[in-house]
Parts: structure tokens; C-alpha cells; sequence
């Protein structure tokens, strides 16, 4: 039977869009020093259809579902990629929710959001005081939003805690910007809390353990970044293009500065005066700040956009205090928190994004000395998904760390 262009186009596109549903089914042949756990998230919108799995015990994968209290949560933002994950996370994870209020915009007002566990919730039409009413406010949307509205949800003792996700507070010195398995701590000095960029997030689940055990002179990271880290039109545009691609048109680009399909752009955000990108500079801002770091600590980022679909990889070098022994390495690794140890080259079984796409911890593999460094140096790859451990996940884990810390209060009800 012969297909017409266009049919072979679609079957092409749906082909590779189903890779990543199998990859719940995908079982690399896993050595001694690759964990065997899986630690998937449930299906959404943006992840196609993997089966839930329940996280292994970790700090990232535990749940706070065994605390008595429960909370008012409000979601500012719940209808783009990152919110819908944010929805999940709390669902998924059984974070301990009195009350689901969602707010959006004039256009989304009104209408009517399903969950699986909260039932059918109306979209509220966004307002600093009913948002105030909430216990705890997450904030997926943008920059200027949040700058606009988020102190005025969390001002005074009666305010809200708000979880930003956008980058409008990260290097305010007087506001946390927290990885819950790094600084969690930190969550006590404010009501407002920032979260990290998504790269750093997950760079940062690998980089911290390997700094507490060898100590760290400097970080050099080279990321590969997919389409999420532009949301969900970008994820459209990259399928959308790669379909005009193949059926023999020339894809349009409005999300990224050039068409995605087949192509490797080396350009993340606007270029900065020291030829950096501000996402290659939020690496090294936001490093040096949740690790307490110096500021003018060397971590040098060099960020690309590939065309795939979902979850973010990263090679990271990094030049030790101490001599650095492999095997120690991947133990702590293998030990950490929001980590999975995925490192036995023999069997091919690695760190890749279609097998961190969906999964709660981040994958660790490559380890490696470094030619460089020699004994003072380790390289290795990371691969994580940019919509979980770099965005909703990690902005629900802030939240369950200010649960069990007493930073998110119950407010009193009439």
C-alpha cells in the first residue's frame, strides 16, 4: 500500500510522539550500578500516556499524606504546562489539600476544570483578596505577574504563602530560592519563596551531593534543552514544524528564534553584554545562591535547545576540592535524594530523555575523571524532566517542606 507525503508525515510524527509512551514499557539492561526503581509521574496533557507508577521513598518521591492538617490551595495559572503539573503533583502526591481553588484569567473564567480527586472545579477570575483566602498560592505564570501580585497575596500575617515559579524574585537576596533537598531550610525566612530555573533544578539534584563529598572549585555545564522549557506552544510548535517537515513544507518559527525540526539552536533567552544568554547566567546565579556559594564562585553554562519533546540533559564538569574515587561517587549519588543512579556503559544503560520524560528523580550516568582535572575533576550527564524536577514538582516539594517545618499555617475559618 502506498502512503501519500502526507500520511507518511503524520504516521512519522505520531511514530516519534509514541516513542515516548513506550518508554514507561523500556527497560534498559541495568548493571549493579543502575537503580532499578521507577519513579514516573502520572499521564497529562504534555506527557503522552504513561502509566502512573509510585514513587520510590526519597525526599522528592515521599508524599506528605501521613500529616494530619489539610490546606486551602489556590493555583494562579493552572491551564499552561507547568500548572497542569503543579494540579497533578498535588493529586499524584496526596499533598494534604482541604480545598483546590484554581484562578485564571477573564478568558478561562468560568469554565470548568476536571480533577481526579477534587471533582470538577470552576475557574475563579483572578483577584489579590480571594487569593489571599488560601493557605498557600502557586504562581505559573509570568514574570510581571508576579511581580505585580505576589507580595500582595503573602503581605501580613494573614496573607498567603506563594510558591513563584517565574524568575521575578530568584536573586532578591531577602527572598529564598529554594531545591527543597538543598536549602529546604531557608523556607522559615519568608512567606514568599522562589523557584529555581529549571536547568539549574536539575543540574543541582547531581552537582549538590558531589559537593558535599569532594568539595568544588568550579562548574562547567553544557545543557541540551527540550522544547518544554518553552511551554506548551513550544512543544506545539516543535510538532507542528517537524510534521510541515516532513511533508516537505519549510516549518514556521515564532516561539524560538529559528524552526526547531531537525535543528539545534544555540540561543536560550536574550544575549547578555558578556556574550552569556541570561539562561546560561541564571545557571550561575541561581547556583551559587541556592548552594551558598560565593559570588563570584566560577560556573560557566552553555544552554541549546534540541528538538525534543520533554526533559531537559546536561553534561557537567566540575573540578574537586579533593581527589575524586568514581565508585564513592556513584554511591553517593545512588544514596541521594531526587537522584537515580542510571551508570553501567557495558550495558548501554545511561541517562537519556526519553527515559527521564515523566519520572520524579533526575538520572545520573557518565561518571567518569576528567581529562582535564584529572584526579581533581568529574564528568557526567544528567537528564531530567524540565516540566516535574525543574518546575511543578520541585514547587510542590517547597510546599511539603513548609508543611512539615509549620511555615504553612491553616487559616482560622469563621
Amino acid at each position: 500500500m502506498r502512503l501519500s507525503a502526507s500520511a507518511v508525515g503524520t504516521f512519522l510524527v505520531l511514530a516519534a510522539t509514541s516513542t515516548f509512551q513506550s518508554a514507561q514499557a523500556f527497560t534498559a539492561v541495568r548493571g549493579p550500578l543502575s537503580t532499578t526503581a521507577t519513579t514516573s509521574a502520572s499521564s497529562s496533557a504534555f506527557l503522552p500516556t504513561f502509566s502512573a507508577v509510585r514513587p520510590q521513598a526519597s525526599s522528592s518521591s515521599s508524599s506528605t499524606s501521613s500529616l494530619s492538617m489539610s490546606f486551602s490551595v489556590g493555583i494562579v495559572g493552572a491551564t499552561g504546562a507547568v500548572g497542569k503539573e503543579i494540579r497533578q503533583c498535588l493529586e499524584k502526591r496526596e499533598f494534604p489539600v482541604s480545598q483546590l481553588r484554581i484562578f485564571g484569567s477573564e478568558r478561562s473564567a468560568g469554565k470548568t476544570m476536571p480533577t481526579e480527586k477534587y471533582g470538577d472545579i470552576e475557574v475563579e477570575l483572578f483577584d489579590v483578596a480571594k487569593a489571599r483566602e488560601c493557605d498557600v498560592v502557586f504562581l505559573a505564570v509570568s514574570g510581571d505577574f508576579a511581580l505585580e501580585h505576589a507580595e500582595a497575596i503573602c503581605k501580613g500575617d494573614d496573607g498567603a504563602v506563594v510558591i513563584d515559579n517565574s524568575s521575578a524574585f530568584r536573586y532578591k537576596p531577602e527572598i529564598p530560592l529554594v531545591v527543597p533537598e538543598i536549602n529546604g531550610k531557608e523556607t522559615k525566612k519568608s512567606k514568599l519563596i522562589a523557584n529555581p530555573n529549571c536547568t539549574t533544578a536539575i543540574g543541582l539534584m547531581a552537582i549538590w551531593p558531589l559537593i558535599q563529598k569532594f568539595g568544588c572549585k568550579r562548574v562547567i555545564m553544557s545543557t541540551y534543552q527540550a522544547a518544554s522549557g518553552a511551554g506548551q506552544p513550544g512543544m506545539d510548535e516543535l510538532q507542528d514544524g517537524t510534521r510541515v517537515y516532513l511533508e516537505g513544507g519549510t516549518p514556521e518559527n515564532s516561539i524560538f528564534a529559528y524552526p526547531l525540526p531537525f535543528n539545534v539552536i544555540p540561543q536560550i533567552d536574550k544575549f547578555q553584554e558578556n556574550g552569556y544568554t541570561k539562561e546560561e547566567m541564571k545557571v550561575t546565579w541561581e547556583t551559587r545562591k541556592i548552594c551558598g556559594l560565593a559570588d563570584d564562585f566560577p560556573v560557566s553554562c552553555s544552554a541549546v535547545r534540541i528538538p525534543t519533546i520533554r526533559a531537559h540533559s546536561e553534561v557537567i564538569i566540575m573540578e574537586t576540592e579533593k581527589p575524586v574515587d568514581i565508585k564513592e561517587a556513584q554511591k553517593v549519588l545512588d544514596e541521594a535524594p531526587g537522584v537515580k543512579l542510571v551508570d553501567n556503559p557495558d550495558e548501554l544503560a545511561y541517562p537519556m530523555p526519553i527515559t527521564a520524560t515523566g519520572q520524579y528523580d533526575v538520572e545520573v550516568g557518565r561518571l567518569r575523571k576528567s581529562l582535564v582535572f584529572g584526579d581533581y575533576g568529574i564528568e557526567f550527564f544528567v537528564s531530567g524532566d524540565q516540566l516535574l524536577r525543574g518546575a511543578a514538582l520541585n514547587a510542590v516539594l517547597v510546599g511539603e517542606e513548609m508543611v512539615s517545618n509549620g511555615s504553612i499555617k491553616e487559616k482560622a475559618t469563621a
